[in-house]
């Protein structure tokens, strides 16, 4: 066995070494080499000065400048801080047909079929990756002259080639691009990687590889065969155990024509079979590129069809039950179905608080009561496609106005009566806009509230159910005939939108009833006995609260708010709770679920594993479901029922019955398993659109590109705007959204998977992420964190100020769930987080943080005077007053650029070669003050390998070529 070390032989090497131990081992005599490479390293040296490395080092600044540093593809798991370069390998085969394709693609371009598969391999990154630059790396033999070509010796070198997507090229254009990058990079090919990076001076992670994270390299020249006599000698392809990249891919054509390609992979990231699709979704793309090279790369199929049939299975939701009498399509005939089977069961409990009247309505009761005000709003000119004001307290009078408005034929419009005057004026303008007379239902206690709203207002009918009750006296109590079809509105819920105006999101009866149908072959007339029902009706999660019990003869519990569920009398009677997550978790903390809810429902926010642990926990709970839903695909799409003790975060599941979830990239291609994309929502519980506003409309909800597939020729789909992948098991995993892209020193960053990743620390109760450029040039991220009550944090150790220690714990927390550069530099802490008069997050209001932020509270002076010399270094690169001894560097909002500079500072200052990974393996100064003094006392000066063996040459000096 012979083992070389690569630095000493490269792959051509090899070839030139069989041949002349074959020629040996024969007895021929080798003739003598001109040059060894000991002269080559010194031309080298000597060439690589003054214009000539001028003129290199021009060329390939420019040619990197502004492309990405990182790469980032879909991988199985999170980039680890430190590469442990474990590999493993899968081959892919392309058949002779497929090949012969390429072939026949690249004879009449110029380019060669080197140039067309990288062309492929970048395309294809593009693709998975959303970045409109994609950079690979590509071996090059690196023997520029003739009489280097008999040498055993590492010439090979690495160069970039880089491929740019503006403007969406054609799959030719990009061939012709990679080609003249390929030409490019050959001219100057002479710089060396190593040297290429010194001078360049990225960002440094030891999480990946500078420039490039993929290598591509196609072996068309045959390794000559050793040749011994008397011994058979064939070639054995060992496993390779090791990845030197992320991905390394090296392509080979065979005997009979085809190609073989390996796929060597960092285990870390990737499994095999990830991998595996990777490589069907490269000989997909490549097929359609060889078919139709004028194809534009966006519209390049990069699925097989086997993938294609499952993501179509992944996305389908099912059947829904159909309609029938028992279930109707429209909301108030669902009611109505149920009235006729249990006439004398209780449907509606309110009791406010210990010590109100408690009022139970059965529902013969909340039909009749209902029943007379629809009468009444039917002699207003209430019909189909009327929108009728409700702003009234939450009080049985609500769920009466809501039915009344339904059986009228109306569609119900929420004004909540505690909203800003302003955007109830916004709201109720639009929503009376081309109707001559539009009713109001209120209180009188409320009119003083709704004065400043209605001055100006002509046409709004008040109709006062407390003032007018004697109105109603007379009315009919029996059920009106139909005044709407399934394809009218049923309610109007406004929804805030990102001007500031609010939109109204138009819902029909159909879409809420199939949202129903579903519901009630989900969760069962036990769940639904007792549904507490206090989610605002400006909020469309009101909708599961209210009409699902009330179709399934359960009782609606109705409270002001989640946290009222506490103090509420008839707590006893719940059996289900539907709200958001952080409501859930103060119920968790103050002990105030009821022992007999047997479920729970979570929706609106991401649901952290924390607290699905702690809801296990309770004594009572049977199911809890993760639900997920925009309101213009009414309330709920998605929904998954969460186990105990799972370590992963939970999912917002698969699609509900009747729907379809579909996970496209911004030209609304679907795309692969595991990859990020826009989630886009169709089926049965799709909104009508927006209210009096057909571009937005048009806009959101676009054409279901697989509605001809489904035989639904005309179909559309929501643009949710939400970013979120499509795991190995069909699960849909919320990744955030897709209005909050940063970029920050190259990294392409998704605010929204910081926050998710925050807000599942237990002491976190909300969080925010802003890319903030306080000082020009230096642009980093800050996490603005709200706190849980002091007392439900966790345990701080002795000595610790509650600031230092919550910043260490985000800090840690955060490093092992995403990558160090997306890590903010400073934490600031708030009560709470500033929101608009609309309830969304005013980010605006978020304050810049002082050095208080990213200083460490519990401060310990440096001890010796190495200690204090580095201190004053970072202080100054960090911008900081003072350094303890026992800070970290990363904590205090430095960034591996910085670390260069630090490093750079230090080695100088102490006269060591300190390595730059010294600082990442000793972050503290106390740590790094060690590491000089070790240096020290070696008494070495690292010096590059090119230097020593240019002092080698020198001293026996050849003739260089």
């Amino acid at each position: 066995l012979l083992g070389m070390h690569h630095i000493v032989s490269d792959g051509w090497s090899m070839g030139r070494f069989l041949a002349e131990l074959g020629a040996l081992a024969a007895g021929a005599v080798l003739p003598p080499l001109s040059v060894q490479y000991g002269d080559f390293a010194l031309w080298q040296r000597q060439r690589l000065t003054g214009a000539t490395l001028a003129a290199l080092n021009a060329y390939w600044r420019g040619q990197l400048a502004g492309a990405p540093a990182l790469l980032e593809l879909p991988t199985d798991r999170r980039r680890p801080a430190v590469q442990a370069h474990r590999g493993d390998q899968e081959t892919q085969r392309l058949s002779p047909p497929q090949a012969a394709a390429l072939r026949e693609l690249v004879g009449g371009s110029g380019a060669t079929l080197f140039m067309t598969l990288a062309a492929a391999l970048a395309a294809l990154f593009h693709r998975l990756s959303g970045q409109a630059d994609v950079v690979l790396g590509t071996p090059i033999a690196g023997r520029t002259r003739s009489e280097l070509e008999p040498l055993v010796g590492f010439f090979v070198n690495t160069v970039a080639l880089r491929a740019r997507f503006a403007g969406d090229p054609t799959f030719g254009a990009l061939v012709a691009q990679v080609r003249e990058a390929t030409l490019a990079a050959h001219a100057h090919q002479e710089m060396p990687f190593e040297k290429l990076v010194e001078e360049l001076a990225p960002e440094r992670n030891l999480g990946h590889s500078p420039i490039f994270q993929v290598l591509f390299a196609l072996q068309n020249t045959e390794r000559e065969a050793l040749a011994l006599p008397g011994v058979e000698a064939a070639a054995l392809a060992l496993p390779r155990a090791e990845s030197r990249f992320d991905l390394e891919l090296i392509a080979a054509e065979t005997a009979a024509g085809g190609l073989e390609i390996a796929w060597r992979y960092d285990r870390d990231l990737w499994d095999g079979p990830s991998v595996a699709r990777l490589a069907g979704s490269f000989a997909a793309l490549l097929d359609a590129a060889a078919a139709a090279p004028a194809t534009r790369v966006s519209e390049l199929e990069v699925l097989t069809a086997d993938e294609r049939r499952q993501l179509l299975r992944d996305a389908d939701g099912g059947a829904l039950p159909a309609a029938t009498d028992a279930v109707p399509d429209l909301l108030h005939r669902l009611v109505e179905a149920q009235v006729a089977r249990t006439p004398e069961a209780v449907a509606l409990i309110h009791a406010p608080a210990a010590g109100a009247p408690r009022v139970k309505l059965t529902y013969r009761d909340l039909n009749r009561r209902a029943n007379r005000l629809a009468h009444r709003l039917r002699g207003l000119g209430v019909g189909p496609e009327a929108r009728v004001g409700v702003s009234l307290e939450r009080a049985p009078e609500m769920v009466t106005a809501l039915l009344a408005v339904l059986k009228a034929g109306g569609a119900y419009v929420p004004l909540g009566p505690a909203y800003p005057a302003e955007r109830l004026g916004l709201m109720l303008e639009d929503a009376r806009a081309g109707q001559p007379t539009f009713v109001l239902l209120t209180q009188e206690r409320l009119l003083p509230q709704l004065d400043a709203v209605l001055r100006g207002q002509d046409g709004v009918h008040l109709f006062c159910l407390d003032r007018d009750r004697l109105l109603l006296a007379g009315e009919p109590e029996d059920d009106l005939p139909d005044g709407a079809a399934p394809a009218n509105l049923s309610h109007v819920i406004y929804t805030s939108g990102s001007t500031g105006q609010p939109k109204g999101v138009a819902i029909e009866h159909r879409s809420g009833a199939a949202f129903l149908r579903w519901a009630l072959g989900i969760f069962s007339p036990q769940e639904l006995a007792g549904v507490f029902a206090s989610t605002s009706i400006n909020f469309d999660l009101s909708v599961f609260e209210l009409f699902a019990p009330l179709a399934a003869g359960g009782a609606v519990v109705l409270g002001d708010d989640a946290l009222a569920l506490a103090a509420t009398p008839a707590a006893a009677e719940v059996t289900l709770v539907n709200t958001v997550p952080s409501a859930m978790a103060e119920l968790v903390r103050m002990g105030a679920l009821p022992p007999g809810v047997r479920t729970v429902n979570l929706a609106g926010e991401p649901l952290r594993r924390s607290l699905a642990d702690a809801i296990h926990a309770l004594p009572g709970v049977e199911r809890l479901w993760n639900l997920y839903g925009p309101t213009e695909d009414t309330t709920y799409s998605t929904f998954t029922l969460v186990p105990a003790g799972e370590a992963d975060e939970p999912t917002i599941g698969r699609p509900v019955a009747g729907s379809r979830a579909w996970v496209v990239d911004r030209n609304l291609r679907p795309v692969p398993q595991g990859v990020a994309g826009e989630l886009c929502l169709a089926g049965a519980g799709l909104a009508r659109g927006y209210l009096h506003r057909p571009e937005l409309t048009a806009e959101k909800f676009v054409p279901d590109p697989w509605g001809a597939e489904r035989a639904e020729p005309g179909a559309r789909m929501y643009r949710t705007g939400d970013l979120v992948r499509r795991r190995t098991d069909g699960d849909l995993e919320y990744l955030g959204r897709l209005d909050h892209p940063v970029k920050v020193r190259g990294f392409r960053i998704e605010l929204g998977e910081i926050e998710v990743a925050l807000a599942a620390h237990p002491a976190v109760r909300e969080a925010a992420v802003l890319a903030r450029e306080d000082q020009p040039g230096e642009k980093r991220l800050v996490a603005y964190v709200a706190p849980v009550e002091a007392e439900e944090r966790p345990a701080r150790r002795p000595g610790a100020t509650e600031a230092e220690l919550e910043v260490s714990e985000l800090r840690a927390h955060l490093a092992k769930r995403v990558p160090d550069y997306m890590v903010p530099s400073a934490f600031v802490l708030l009560p709470a987080l500033p929101l608009t008069p609309n309830g969304k997050l005013d980010r605006k209001a978020l304050p810049a943080p002082d050095a208080a932020a990213v200083e460490s509270a519990a401060y310990v002076p440096p001890a010796s005077d190495d200690e204090r010399q580095i201190a004053a270094v970072w202080a100054e690169v960090l911008g900081l007053e003072r350094v303890g001894r026992h800070d970290r560097f990363f904590d205090l909002g430095g960034h591996s650029l910085l670390a260069t500079r630090v490093v750079s500072r230090l080695s100088r200052l102490f006269e060591v070669e300190l390595p730059l990974r010294a600082l990442f393996q000793e972050p503290t100064v106390a740590g790094l003050a060690a590491a000089v003094e070790s240096a020290r006392r070696e008494g070495r000066r690292e010096v590059p390998a090119i230097q020593r063996v240019a002092r080698t040459a020198q001293r026996r000096p050849r003739a260089t070529p």
